[in-house]
């Protein structure tokens, strides 16, 4: 766990914008019980939160990616981020819908991207990764040079990680899951004990024993 990782835990903790019920688990929509709420739009409403956020994301694609021309947010989470972290940067942005406009030009990539140009997608939040590499897909049938993603937050699932690798692109978050556990149990979120439970989790979503350990 590095500074960068411990910073931002602390910060998405403190806002809420992690949130960690391991003994009154929440329900995703598709039915599976979670220990975990994540909603990383709350650190555009915390503003040292935010410029931890932007600053952080600004460090990484300098250090990570420094060839970057264009930064292209996710629809709608990673909007926000992009066009700040571009502002920091001096960088041009724009983001790519879910799906190509019904009117008016029909676009899908919003901005100008010229075909061979060097883009980092800038993404809020990664659990299965399915999203993030549809926009990376757009991006590279455009003719981009994607050269990887930045994030704020990834859960580290198999499943995500397998698809991205499968997609040959790299994400770089600033924090993780593990990471936010840790930090969790030791600012009193949660019981150290309870780590455990929650890498069960994040490990294998489907399987419920956790629940009540």
């Amino acid at each position: 766990m590095n500074e960068t990782q411990k910073l931002i835990a602390k910060d998405l903790l403190k806002i809420k914008a992690v949130f960690f019920r391991p003994d009154e688990p929440f329900t995703w929509a598709s039915g599976i019980k979670s220990p975990v709420y994540c909603d990383n739009r709350l650190t555009l409403t915390a503003p040292e939160v935010r410029n931890d956020v932007e600053n952080s994301l600004a460090g990484v694609i300098r250090e990570s990616y420094p060839d970057a021309e264009v930064l292209m947010g996710t629809s709608t989470a990673g909007i926000a981020h992009a066009a700040i972290t571009a502002h920091i940067m001096g960088l041009p942005m724009g983001y790519v819908r879910s799906g190509a406009k019904d009117h008016g030009r029909q676009n899908q990539i919003e901005g100008r991207l010229e075909p061979g140009q060097k883009v980092v997608v800038v993404e809020d939040l990664i659990s299965t990764g399915g999203s993030v590499i549809e926009v990376v897909n757009v991006l590279r049938e455009a003719g981009a040079e994607v050269l990887g993603i930045v994030s704020i937050f990834t859960y580290g699932m198999q499943k995500g990680l397998d698809r991205l690798a499968e997609a040959q692109v790299k994400n770089i978050s600033l924090t993780n899951f593990d990471c936010i556990a840790e930090v969790a149990a030791q600012e009193g979120y949660i019981r150290p004990e309870d780590i455990e439970r929650l890498i069960k989790f994040r490990n294998n979503p489907s399987d419920e024993s956790w629940i009540g350990e």
